[in-house]
């Protein structure tokens, strides 16, 4: 009996001093911004697993725990309501002019300057701006830190960005300026006015970006649990034995199976432990490429674009007081956690990091989501591929608006499709393609697009849907445009000299709602390697694998003529509208970058190509199926407009059921698909 007594006494000791180490020491939580309101109630924090850390109490009866609020931030009570006059963004657009570089600058500075440029936000009058940027280099001489800005007054309005540390910002008189600097501290860091940029390489590059490196849905067997960023800037891989503890010093030090040269490759670990000191912010970004979940001990920086960035998701915040429980409760953590964090931080390095051009772009959206108000991203849009910059608010803010959302809802887009025939050469009007296409089963209507020199006809047929002919400025990428007469999500995109049967329309359209986010279309181009030339080819010949669907006969989404129109730079289009072929080319582009995707191939009889008329001079319609040699090189430019090839190959062709088997005729839904 006394035995038993003594045991018993012996766990409720034990388990008191359990509650008053978990009470005092919290021990693993998902990541969030660093900041906190000051004055606000803080609860107890939000647990990575609940099975694995369970809650030991309610959580308002620990308030007394949370955070101190932060040092006052510099430049006092300068918010955004004080600091900025938002009666200057007219419309509520937010126009951005760029200082000119004064003196010479590096080439982190001479990046941003051409990512802004560069941008849809971008205007070269002062006067007309909403935001004026100042672009700090790290190589300006303390002396001239103090540039003469003619419409400076005393800041406000304007944004002074450094991506490296620079003495200039330290001295800097900021006034009522914004500042966007890389990883700053949390106490000098103005919640809902500055902007927290990532620290970036200096040979980042301007666009496009190296891709994540997560190619497993899991961990291999060999891949090392923990890597531990060094002081130097490389990365250490972390020993199995979960007795010594990797980043501090008063245990004994495991120094693992290998040492890693500095900057010499990404960490292959499942989590990257960084220590909490800014200058090791660069190991963050370095994680997140890597699909290596961060794990960030105690940190003094305020996290990259926290205000948009829901950082739960995708890292993780620890206490670097309590290493051995750290490492234990990451080595429990579920494998179907540990993908989904994994797979996030792949999404915002791909979204918002890869290039300078992102993190400009996202820091100027992030502004005008300021100004917009009501009509900002919501956080999904933030969160959720393919993320802000992709889902334009001047097209909608609902997610349910846009087509790469349809999957995660567990939606899939209802109602009709607009048929846009695109005439750009003098010839017949299409009469028989428009009878086919009114008579599919869920067309709304027809537009005819005339960007012929020639006339329009003064009667059309009449059809069983509205038919409405639209005036085009006879070029390529005209078809492209938002026109308002498209009240549909679907657009059938077609060419005067198209032809197609009601049934394959049909069946085409039963695809796409399967697969709104996609391009579904009839005939294919692939896109190769040339190690010859040393440059990207493509190719019509029919094949199994194809990476391109022509936009003469294909179905898409209506919201990518927005993202074709405000999203593209202008160098692109006018590339398209010179050389015709290359505007198939560049939608398909577009989309493939959007949905890292291929499209979808659809069955096309043979005897309509049989039917075609002879190739036309370059500048007629686009109906060939085979591409022009000229203009081959619009494929290269155009991968270097991207800064990478975005096209995905595919060989899924999509055939409905009883397309070609021997059974009675009765029995098929689209019979006329077969050779009559």
């Amino acid at each position: 009996m006394q035995s038993w007594r003594r045991k018993s006494l012996w766990l409720a000791l034990s388990a008191s001093w359990l509650l008053i180490l978990l009470r005092v020491f919290p021990v693993l939580r998902l990541a969030e911004p660093a900041r906190r309101q000051a004055g606000g109630p803080q609860g107890w924090p939000r647990w990575l697993d609940a099975e694995l850390l369970q809650s030991f109490s309610q959580p308002g009866e620990l308030l007394e725990y949370g955070p101190q609020p932060p040092q006052a931030p510099r430049g006092g009570s300068c918010y955004r309501e004080a600091c900025f006059d938002a009666s200057r963004c007219r419309g509520g657009s937010l126009k951005v002019f760029v200082y000119s570089a004064v003196g010479p600058i590096s080439e982190t500075p001479r990046k941003v300057l051409t990512s802004i440029e560069g941008s849809r936000y971008h205007t070269a009058s002062a006067a007309e701006a909403c935001l004026l940027v100042l672009v700090l280099s790290p190589d300006t001489p303390a002396g001239e830190c103090h540039p003469a800005l003619p419409q400076w007054d005393g800041g406000k309005n304007h944004l002074v960005l450094s991506l490296h540390p620079t003495p200039c910002l330290r001295i800097f008189q900021l006034g009522q300026a914004m500042v966007a600097e890389a990883s700053p501290t949390v106490d000098t860091f103005r919640p809902g006015f500055d902007v927290a940029l990532p620290l970036l390489p200096e040979a980042h590059p301007l666009r496009g970006g190296a891709l994540g490196q997560l190619q497993q849905h899991s961990p291999l067997p060999g891949v090392a649990l923990i890597a531990v960023a060094e002081d130097r800037g490389g990365w250490r891989l972390a020993g199995t034995n979960f007795s010594a503890c990797p980043w501090d010093g008063r245990c004994e030090q495991d120094h693992g199976p290998k040492q890693t040269h500095p900057q010499a490759t990404l960490p292959n670990a499942t989590f990257c432990l960084i220590p909490g000191r800014s200058p090791d912010a660069l190991h963050f970004l370095q994680a997140l490429q890597a699909g290596c979940i961060p794990v960030l001990l105690s940190p003094r920086w305020e996290l990259p674009f926290s205000e948009v960035i829901d950082w739960t998701k995708a890292a993780v915040v620890a206490d670097e007081r309590l290493p051995l429980q750290v490492l234990a409760a990451l080595q429990e953590m579920p494998l179907t956690r540990v993908l989904a964090l994994r797979q996030q931080a792949q999404f915002l390095w791909d979204a918002y990091f890869s290039s300078i051009e992102k993190v400009i772009h996202t820091t100027l959206e992030i502004i005008q989501d300021r100004i917009s108000g009501a009509s900002a991203h919501p956080s999904l849009l933030w969160n959720s591929p393919p993320g802000a910059l992709l889902a334009l608010s001047t097209f909608s803010t609902s997610p349910s608006d846009f087509p790469f959302y349809h999957l995660q809802q567990g939606s899939r887009p209802l109602g009709r499709f607009s048929a846009l025939i695109w005439v750009g050469a003098p010839g017949q009007p299409p009469l028989k393609l428009i009878q086919a296409v009114a008579g599919a089963q869920h067309c709304a209507q027809i537009l005819v697009l005339w960007s012929s020199k020639k006339p329009p006809p003064p009667r059309w047929p009449e059809t069983a849907v509205p038919l409405t002919v639209l005036d085009g400025h006879r070029k390529a990428s005209d078809r492209f445009l938002p026109y308002s007469a498209i009240d549909t999500d679907a657009i059938l995109s077609l060419d005067a000299h198209s032809s197609l049967s009601t049934s394959e329309v049909d069946f085409a359209f039963m695809v796409w709602q399967s697969f709104p986010e996609r391009m579904v279309g009839f005939l294919t181009w692939s896109h190769f390697w040339d190690e010859a030339q040393g440059g990207w080819g493509y190719t019509g010949e029919r094949a199994n694998e194809f990476s391109m669907v022509l936009t003469s006969a294909a179905f898409y989404h209506r919201y990518y003529h927005t993202l074709f129109t405000h999203s593209l730079p202008k160098a692109l289009r006018t590339l398209a509208d010179e050389s015709p072929p290359c505007v198939d080319v560049l939608m398909n582009f577009l989309v493939a970058a959007v949905t890292k995707l291929p499209p979808i191939k659809v069955p096309y009889g043979p005897w309509h190509q049989k039917a075609r008329p002879p190739p036309l001079a370059p500048g007629g319609p686009r109906f060939r199926a085979e591409p022009q040699p000229a203009s081959q090189d619009c494929l290269n430019q155009m991968a270097a407009g991207f800064g990478h090839m975005p096209l995905v190959s595919s060989r899924l062709r999509l055939d409905p059921v009883l397309f070609k088997d021997p059974v009675s005729v009765l029995r098929k839904k689209y019979r006329s698909l077969e050779k009559p």
